[in-house]
C-alpha cells in the first residue's frame, strides 16, 4: 500500500467512495478520513483538536454565509469540515479552524488521483 519511502497510501479506488461518503483508515498507527465532496477529495487525521472526537464523522459541507433571519445561503467555494461533538469547523483547504486559526488546526494530507486509485500522502 506504501511506496518505498512509505509516505504514499492507495485507500481506495474512485468509484468506491461516491460523493458524501467517506473511507476511514489507519495508516502508521493514525486514524486518516478520506471525504468525497461533490467529486473533490480530502483527507484529515480523524482526531478533532477540541475534545479528541472522531472528527471524519463530522459532515463536510459549504461554508454558511451572512443572511438575513430564516435564509441560509452557502459560501461560494469554501468547504469546511464540521465536529461532530461540538460543531467546531475547520477549513477543508488548510485544516485551520474557523473561529480560532491561530489556535487550533485538524491536520490535512494531499490527496490525488491515479489510474482510478485515490491516494493519500502520509
Amino acid at each position: 500500500m506504501a511506496d518505498a519511502n512509505g509516505s504514499r497510501h492507495v485507500v481506495c479506488r474512485v468509484d468506491e467512495l461516491a460523493p458524501g461518503d467517506r473511507r476511514i483508515v489507519e495508516i502508521g498507527g493514525r486514524s486518516i478520513g478520506v471525504l468525497n465532496f461533490e467529486g473533490s477529495f480530502y483527507a484529515f487525521r480523524n482526531v478533532c483538536p477540541h475534545h479528541g472526537a472522531q472528527i471524519c464523522l463530522g459532515d463536510l459541507s459549504k461554508m454558511m454565509a451572512p443572511s438575513e433571519p430564516h435564509t441560509y445561503a452557502l459560501s461560494g467555494d469554501q468547504v469546511v469540515l464540521r465536529c461532530p461533538w461540538h460543531g467546531y469547523e475547520f477549513d477543508a483547504a488548510t485544516g485551520e479552524a474557523i473561529i480560532d486559526p491561530e489556535r487550533m488546526r485538524v491536520r490535512t494530507y494531499p490527496v490525488t488521483v491515479e489510474a482510478d486509485e485515490i491516494v493519500i500522502q502520509v
